[in-house]
Order: C-alpha cells, then sequence, then structure tokens
C-alpha cells in the first residue's frame, strides 16, 4: 500500500500542481473539457462541419485540426513545461472558433433543434472559457514562474 501511495505522491509532485483544491480544479477540469470536445471532433465531425460557416475554406480539415489542438492543449495542460503555452495556444484556438459561434447566433434558421438563448448565449460563453485558458499562463498555475 506504501509503494501505490508513493507513486501517486510521484505523480502529483511531477504534473507541479497548482497549490489549491480550486486551483487544481480549474486545471483538470481545463484539461478534461478540452481532451473530451478535441475527441468529439472526430467522433461527431458532422455537428462541426455544420457550425463553420460556409465562407471558410476546408471544412473537414479545419474540424480535425481544431480537434487535434483540443486534445493535445488539454493534455499539456497538465504538462508543467509546456502549461503556459498550451493555455496561451488554447486561447488563440477559442479566438480562431468565434466565428462558428458568430454564425450560429446570426443564423439561426440553419439550427432549428437549437433554442436561439443558446446559440446567443454560446457567444459571451465562449469569452469565460478565454479567460479560463489564460487563467493556467499565470504564476499561480506555473510553480516555475513561482521560484525565485
Amino acid at each position: 500500500m506504501g509503494s501505490v501511495i508513493t507513486f501517486i505522491s510521484n505523480i502529483f509532485s511531477t504534473l507541479q500542481l497548482p497549490v489549491g483544491f480550486w486551483r487544481k480544479l480549474v486545471l483538470f477540469g481545463l484539461a478534461a473539457f478540452f481532451i473530451n470536445f478535441g475527441v468529439d471532433h472526430f467522433i461527431n465531425p458532422d455537428f462541426y462541419l455544420s457550425i463553420m460557416p460556409p465562407a471558410f475554406p476546408l471544412h473537414p480539415e479545419a474540424v480535425y485540426i481544431s480537434g487535434f489542438f483540443e486534445i493535445l492543449g488539454g493534455v499539456c495542460v497538465l504538462i508543467p513545461r509546456l502549461r503556459k503555452i498550451a493555455g496561451w495556444g488554447l486561447v488563440a484556438l477559442l479566438v480562431a472558433v468565434y466565428p462558428a459561434n458568430i454564425y450560429m447566433a446570426i443564423t439561426p434558421e440553419a439550427f432549428p433543434d437549437l433554442p436561439i438563448s443558446l446559440l446567443y448565449g454560446r457567444l459571451p460563453l465562449q469569452f469565460i472559457f478565454i479567460y479560463w485558458a489564460y487563467s493556467v499562463t499565470q504564476p499561480a498555475y506555473n510553480l516555475a514562474d513561482q521560484k525565485t
């Protein structure tokens, strides 16, 4: 039993987790969120294809590329050396896919199964996700930044 506890302790030490329950929850929640939705791009590509503005090129490629980078970002925020750059990458990704949210809001007839309040609700929600990803770039989440 002692070796299992030591093993788990070593994993947490290697992850250089932030101090405090809420910061750990923010970090693991962010990772789970992006890994889950990234995988969903590969399982459910039709949904993501349907929300892409028609004027944008390379729809299937963009869906798979964004899914790949969501998974990559979700995994990399758990790696201490990559946490800050992964957080910034997720911020950039969220900004890059924002036109899909705008398209959904201004074209509700293309999404008859979704309430219009949900289509508009996604717009401010994206800024919360941006802040969530930005938060892991801060020193409180990056122990190396705190050591002097």
